[in-house]
C-alpha cells in the first residue's frame, strides 16, 4: 500500500502553501501550485530525496502557478521529457497568459506566465504519487479552478475555493460569489465530513468543520 506524505512550503510574500506530495515508499511524488520562490521549492524536493513526475495547477492566480515555468525548466527531466505542467481548466488560461502583468501590479519579481502541457477537465483521474486524485470543476474564485481529491486517503487539495472559516476572494471581475458558494455545497461539502481539505492559504482543515462552523456556507 502506497504511503502518500504531503509537504506545504509557503512561497512568495502572499504565503501560498505550495504543495509536494509524494509517495514515501517509491520517492516520486508531484508538486502542486509553485506560486513562486522555485529555488525553494527545489531544495526542499532535493531534500526529500523523491523524483517529480509533473507539477498541478489548480487555477492561474500568480501565486499559485508563478514559479511554474521556471521549475518545469529546472527539475531533472523525465525519459518522456521535461517534467510537464498539467491543469488547470482551460477556462483559466487568460491568467495563465498575463502572470508577469499580474506579478508587475503586485510589485512582484520573477514571475513567468506558462503554457500547460495539457489542461484538465472535470472528471479525469490523475494516478500520481501513489494516489488516484480525482479532477473536480469548482469555479467562482476563477472560471477554471479545479480541485484534486484523493478519496481512498480521504485528502483534498482545494486551492482557493474553500478556507478553514472561509471562501476564496470573489471580487475580481471575473470572479462569481454565487457560483462560489453553489459549487463548494454541490461538490465538496459531499465528500464527507472526515475529509481532511489542504488550502491555498493557511492551515488544513475539514469538511465536517466547514460545514458547522464556516459563516460563508451558512444559509
Amino acid at each position: 500500500m502506497p504511503t502518500p506524505r504531503l509537504e506545504i512550503v509557503p512561497v512568495t510574500p502572499l504565503r501560498q502553501n505550495c504543495q509536494i506530495l509524494f509517495d514515501a515508499d517509491s520517492k516520486r511524488g508531484v508538486v502542486v501550485d509553485p506560486g513562486g520562490d522555485a529555488p525553494l521549492i527545489q531544495e526542499r524536493v532535493r531534500a526529500l530525496g523523491i523524483a517529480i513526475d509533473a507539477i498541478l495547477l489548480t487555477h492561474g492566480h500568480l501565486d499559485h502557478v508563478g514559479g511554474a515555468d521556471e521549475l518545469r525548466a529546472a527539475l531533472p527531466p523525465l525519459a518522456s521529457g521535461p517534467v510537464p505542467v498539467i491543469g488547470p481548466d482551460q477556462r483559466d488560461a487568460f491568467l495563465l497568459n498575463t502572470v508577469a502583468q499580474q506579478a508587475a501590479n503586485w510589485g512582484l519579481t520573477g514571475m513567468r506566465d506558462v503554457v500547460p502541457d495539457r489542461y484538465l477537465t472535470e472528471g479525469e483521474t490523475l494516478a500520481f504519487a501513489g494516489c488516484t486524485l480525482e479532477v473536480l470543476h469548482v469555479p467562482g474564485h476563477t472560471p477554471g479552478h479545479l480541485v484534486f481529491v484523493e478519496r481512498a486517503h480521504r485528502f483534498a487539495l482545494v486551492g482557493d475555493t474553500l478556507f478553514a472559516g472561509s471562501v476564496g476572494r470573489t471580487d475580481f471581475p471575473y470572479s462569481d460569489g454565487g457560483v462560489l458558494i453553489a459549487a463548494i455545497h454541490a461538490k465538496l461539502l459531499p465528500l464527507g465530513d472526515d475529509m481532511t481539505i489542504v488550502p491555498g492559504h493557511g492551515n488544513a482543515g475539514t469538511i465536517g468543520a466547514e460545514r458547522a462552523g464556516n459563516p460563508f456556507l451558512r444559509g
